[in-house]
């Protein structure tokens, strides 16, 4: 007996102009005998609702079964398709709707394209380095997640830094009074990173990133290190204010003075299905909006 092909279909929950292209989208997956499918939270009171073609799956396990998460939305969106398919395995290909869409691999004007493509299955899977987080007090852990693009420690009142040291390896690099810290994956590089002030990183190269946050020292600069160090940062116990872990924006837990959170690769990658084998440079120029004004390279026009 041969299982009908399934294709998850995550829309931006707050967008009537994405349900209303997620309709068109199941009915033209439908017709080419593809199930698209849906969790229940995310249709409830929108058209999708009403879509015949569309079959509920289990909230625990949405993506279970499934070949691709299809997500209609920005780059929050797609960071949601990775959490809930974290662990199945299945690759995401993100439809940008939002305003950069770094993540995205296509705009709304190729909706129509991307589906046939997604129907031959037409597309590349590419492999991208994740993040383990372990927070803990007094030796006990207090918080376990990950992250695609990056593990923040940050300060939780505004008027006051926090004082972290950080260490590589097992070893103290520096002490920082700080407004937080990024520590960052190659994808996450061109996220919250970037705005830090991070260096953009090529998404082939394995390496993990630190990016201090308005730190007050000599030596704050953005560090770049290999793909298997192990990272910690310790929140002093002297420090005025508490501090906060985020991962990816979407996960957090406060923790007081005296915590200790380490980060490091890990397991599992998220994969991501890939339209076009154009390089990284022709998506940082169009993404960022970059001038590329007197270019006479050897591949113009090509």
């Amino acid at each position: 007996m041969t299982h009908r092909r399934r294709i998850l279909l995550l829309v931006h929950p707050t967008r009537p102009d994405a349900h209303d292209l997620a309709v068109a989208v199941a009915a033209r997956l439908a017709a080419a005998g593809v199930q698209p499918v849906a969790l229940a939270a995310d249709i409830h009171g929108t058209v999708l609702a009403e879509c015949d073609d569309l079959e509920m799956v289990d909230p625990a396990i949405p993506a279970a079964g499934c070949e691709l998460v299809c997500i209609l939305g920005g780059d929050g969106t797609i960071l949601r398709g990775a959490e809930i398919s974290r662990g199945a395995g299945v690759p995401l290909l993100g439809v940008n709707l939002g305003h950069v869409g770094f993540l995205a691999e296509a705009e709304r004007a190729e909706l129509g394209e991307t589906v046939e493509r997604i129907v031959d299955r037409d597309y590349e899977i590419e492999e991208r380095i994740t993040l383990e987080v372990t927070a803990l007090r007094g030796g006990a852990t207090v918080f376990r997640s990950w992250a695609l693009n990056e593990v923040t420690v940050e300060k939780a009142s505004r008027e006051r830094m926090i004082e972290l040291t950080v260490e590589i390896d097992g070893r103290p690099l520096s002490t920082w009074g700080c407004d937080g810290l990024v520590m960052a994956t190659p994808t996450g590089s061109t996220a919250y990173a970037f705005s830090a002030g991070g260096p953009v990183v090529w998404p082939d190269v394995e390496a993990l990133l630190l990016v201090p946050v308005a730190a007050h020292a000599l030596f704050a600069r953005p560090v770049v290190v290999g793909p298997n160090s192990r990272l910690a940062v310790e929140v002093l116990p002297h420090t005025d204010g508490h501090a906060v872990v985020w991962c990816d924006g979407r996960r957090a837990v406060d923790l007081p003075t005296g915590s200790r959170i380490e980060v490091r690769r890990a397991p599992d990658p998220v994969r991501l299905a890939r339209l076009s084998r154009a390089p990284f440079t022709d998506r940082l120029v169009e993404k960022f909006d970059l001038s590329i004004h007197g270019w006479r390279g050897a591949g113009r026009g090509s």
